[in-house]
C-alpha cells in the first residue's frame, strides 16, 4: 500500500515550533514582520501572495506589501529593497520573482540583507548552504523536502537518494542538505543517461524538473519515496507533478502528491525564516 505524503500535517506540526518562538518574542515586544514585494501582476504571483498574507494572520505575522508596477526602474526598486534594509520593523524581505526582462535579478538580489534573505535568493545565503552551514537560511522549497521526509520518518542517514533535477532553485541546494543529513545523493537531470536505472536502485527519488509526468512506473520499485516537487499544467487545465501520480500510486511505497504536498508546506518555511530573521536581528541578551 502505498503511503500519500500529505503536506498539511508537516504544516501543523512546523506551526506548532513557530507559534512557540513567535510568543517569546512577543514578550519582548517583537513582532515578526514581512515585507513582500511584487513587481507587476502575475496571476501566480498574486496567488502566492495571498497565500503568504493567510498565513500570516494565522500565525501572528505581521505584513507589508509594496505593489510596484511591472515598469518600475532597476534603481528605484534597489532604492526600495535598500530602504527596507535599514528598516529595523522589517524582519523578512520576500522579492516575487521572475523579474521584467528589464530588471536584472543578478544585480537586485545582492541588494537584499542576506540577515532578511528569507527565500535565499542573495548569493551569500546560497553559499552558506554549499558550505554546508546548515545554520543559515536556505531555499525555500528544498527545506520544505526535508522537512517532509522527517515529519514521516523516512530514514535519511545512508539513504540513496536520487535528485532529478539539478537547478540552483531546488536541486543544487537540496542535494547539499541531503548530504548534511548524511545521505548519499546522485544528482540527475532529464539529460542523464539510464536515469531509470539510477531512479530504480535510488531509496529516495526527489524529482523537480518541470515537466509534466515525465516520469513514468518503470523509473520505480515497490520500495521507492518520491518526493514530487514538480507543478505543471497537464493540457488540460489541471495541475499534475513531474511524475505520473494516477500511473504511479499504487505501485511505490510512498509518493507526495501535485497538490497538498511540498507546495503548501513551502510558504510556512518561508514564514519560519520571517521569523528567524527577527529571532537574528533580535538576540536575547
Amino acid at each position: 500500500m502505498t503511503m500519500k505524503l500529505d503536506g498539511r500535517p508537516v504544516v501543523q506540526y512546523l506551526r506548532e515550533d513557530m507559534k512557540k518562538r513567535i510568543a517569546k518574542l512577543a514578550e519582548r515586544g517583537q513582532v515578526p514582520t514581512i515585507l513582500i514585494i511584487r513587481v507587476g501582476d502575475r496571476e501566480d504571483d498574486l496567488s502566492y501572495e495571498r497565500s503568504i498574507l493567510k498565513n500570516c494572520e494565522i500565525l501572528g505575522i505581521n505584513s507589508v506589501l509594496a505593489p510596484l508596477p511591472a515598469t518600475v526602474s532597476q534603481e528605484d526598486l534597489i532604492e526600495l529593497i535598500e530602504k527596507f534594509n535599514e528598516d529595523d520593523m522589517v524582519h523578512g524581505i520576500m522579492l516575487f520573482n521572475p523579474l521584467p526582462p528589464h530588471l536584472d535579478l543578478n544585480v537586485i538580489r545582492k541588494t537584499i540583507n542576506p540577515i532578511k534573505d528569507i527565500d535565499s535568493i542573495n548569493p551569500a545565503n546560497l553559499e552558506r548552504v554549499f558550505e554546508g552551514n546548515v545554520k543559515g537560511i536556505a531555499p525555500c522549497t528544498p527545506k520544505a523536502v526535508i522537512e517532509m521526509l522527517k515529519y514521516y520518518n523516512i530514514p535519511l542517514v545512508g539513504a540513496n537518494v536520487a535528485m532529478v533535477g539539478s537547478s540552483l532553485v531546488v536541486g543544487k541546494p537540496l542535494s547539499m542538505l541531503l548530504l548534511d543529513e548524511k545521505a548519499t545523493v546522485t544528482l540527475c537531470h532529464s539529460k542523464t543517461k539510464n536515469l531509470a536505472k539510477i531512479t530504480n536502485q535510488a531509496d529516495i527519488v526527489v524529482v523537480a524538473i518541470g515537466r509534466g509526468k515525465f516520469l513514468k512506473e518503470e523509473y520505480f520499485n515497490d520500495n521507492t519515496v518520491i518526493v514530487d516537487v514538480g507543478i505543471n499544467d497537464d493540457g488540460n487545465g489541471k495541475i499534475c507533478g513531474d511524475v505520473d501520480y494516477d500511473q504511479v500510486f499504487g505501485k511505490v511505497k510512498a509518493i507526495s502528491p501535485p497538490l497538498g504536498g511540498v507546495g503548501v508546506i513551502t510558504t510556512t518555511i518561508l514564514l519560519s525564516h520571517v521569523i528567524q530573521a527577527c529571532e537574528g536581528l533580535n538576540p536575547i541578551e
